[in-house]
């Protein structure tokens, strides 16, 4: 069967990727994925290690009449987040993406791409399998749920890793070159309620249209989240005495929310004023967010006079005004990175079950304390709305360091192959060198990625040039590696 991606270059490269998106490895399913990684090293004679957490570490010696004394870490991880579009049938923790391209760009249709972080894992394994080239003593490491709470690095033992430097393959924009980046964690509350019967027309309330996007590298973007805006329709309808039977949205902590239904019950003779107040909101919001969300559209349908079983006007309110009340989005600026955003969080999932609400929240900040005090914040507030509130998952923040050999060599060999300087900088998302430089303190690290647009919702786009110059730029890194790193 002829390939999709056939014809592109590099051409092992998009061969591997494009195997890749046709084993399901979203979080927390990754068992397949990450056979297929310790059998390719297996083919190729290569020492390979795959642990508990599922991470796989492959080790390739130094080539032939390079210096066998340094030894150099590739990283990235072999999760993806699984979003699509809510018409989509797609089963994506069995069934393979249906990828395409567009122009210079490789897609998925109507779900997530996986290039975040597929393209890594691509890279690394055709540089492991091609004996043509100059490399120093490789250490490919792989993790596993990053997207989720970095659980695989988390977990992975390092007692036997001899890298004192290490590529971290996990940026999105060519030209990069990061150098820390956030800490982070995820809290997530837990609202009991109370349940009863009502008879009463019977309603749902939809946020459709938003972009979404990365929870980190989005998030100055000012793109709605879809939980926010349900809660701030909801909140004005309280006072019309409806009665909520669920709330839901989003589907990723770390994803900014697209989309959010309610379903609730109005009294009969509150149906008009609560269909004039959503049309007022709905016109206000798209107003106010016509530039970051032009298409965003809040729905009501009314299906009719039925019993349902509610939540009690007490556990409504309680619920409703959480979700009113939270804090959310930016936070604080960094003062000492222009543009940089020091800390945020967002509202990424909510759901209901018949005993409680679950709001789970994605947590980042630059600085330790602040991510403290803004944990803080949201377990207070859970309490004051009777629900208590639980982190997990919490990691460390990836610091500059001012003197680094690696960073010098990533930024010459940027401008000899391109003739500009590359941009050297932090981001607000969290990636996982801050766990390798927490467990191997003395690691000098770089992150570099090529373009992607859209991740971590269905409009992920890998882009096919970006990704072969990026590959050509790791292979002068690692030929001239030793001239640097003596």
């Amino acid at each position: 069967m002829k390939r999709v991606l056939e014809g592109l270059q590099p051409k092992r490269v998009f061969e591997i990727f494009e195997d890749l998106t046709k084993i399901p490895h979203g979080s927390g399913n990754l068992q397949q994925i990450s056979d297929y990684c310790v059998n390719f090293a297996k083919n190729l004679g290569l020492e390979v290690r795959q642990d508990e957490f599922l991470n796989v570490v492959i080790v390739k010696e130094a080539s032939k009449g390079y210096p066998s004394d340094k030894t150099v870490m590739m990283q990235g991880h072999i999760d993806m987040v699984c979003e699509k579009n809510q018409d989509n049938p797609i089963n994506m923790e069995k069934e393979p993406l249906n990828i395409g391209i567009d122009g210079d760009w490789i897609h998925a249709n109507g779900t997530t791409l996986g290039g975040d972080d597929g393209i890594a894992v691509a890279y690394a394994l055709a540089i492991l399998e091609d004996t043509t080239l100059e490399h120093p003593r490789l250490e490919v490491v792989l993790t596993t749920d990053e997207e989720t709470g970095m659980d695989g690095a988390m977990g992975l033992d390092v007692s036997d890793l001899k890298a004192e430097y290490m590529i971290n393959v996990d940026s999105e924009r060519e030209g990069e070159i990061l150098t820390s980046c956030a800490g982070g964690n995820k809290t997530k509350t837990h609202l009991p309620i109370q349940r009863e019967v009502m008879v009463g027309e019977v309603a749902e309330l939809t946020i459709r249209g938003l972009k979404g996007g990365h929870s980190g590298d989005q998030i100055h973007t000012g793109r709605a989240n879809s939980n926010l805006l349900l809660g701030r329709v909801l909140h004005e309808l309280l006072p019309l005495g409806i009665q909520v039977v669920s709330l839901e949205g989003g589907l990723k902590d770390n994803a900014i929310p697209r989309e959010a239904q309610a379903e609730f019950v109005i009294p009969t003779n509150q149906v008009e004023a609560t269909k004039e107040i959503v049309e007022r909101i709905c016109k206000e919001v798209q107003s106010e967010f016509a530039v970051t969300d032009p298409d965003v559209m809040i729905s009501i349908w009314m299906q009719g006079i039925s019993e349902k079983k509610v939540m009690t006007q007490e556990s409504t309110n309680r619920s409703v005004g959480y979700l009113f009340h939270v804090i959310n989005g930016i936070q604080t600026m960094s003062f000492e990175i222009e543009h940089l955003v020091e800390s945020s969080l967002n509202l990424g999932v909510m759901r209901t079950t018949e005993d409680e609400v679950t709001y789970t929240h994605a947590i980042r900040s630059s600085k330790a304390t602040l991510k403290a005090f803004i944990t803080k914040k949201v377990v207070d507030l859970a309490k004051v709305f009777g629900g208590v509130a639980e982190t997990k998952g919490d990691y460390p923040a990836w610091e500059y360091k001012k003197d680094s050999t690696l960073r010098t060599l990533f930024v010459e060999k940027y401008e000899q192959l391109t003739g500009k300087k590359p941009e050297v900088c932090a981001i607000h998302a969290g990636l996982e060198c801050g766990l390798f430089a927490e467990k191997m303190p003395y690691l000098d690290m770089v992150s570099i990625g090529p373009d992607m647009q859209g991740i971590h919702t269905p409009e992920e786009r890998l882009h096919i040039s970006s990704t072969k110059r990026v590959y050509e730029y790791l292979l002068l890194v690692l030929k001239d590696f030793y001239q640097y790193c003596k």
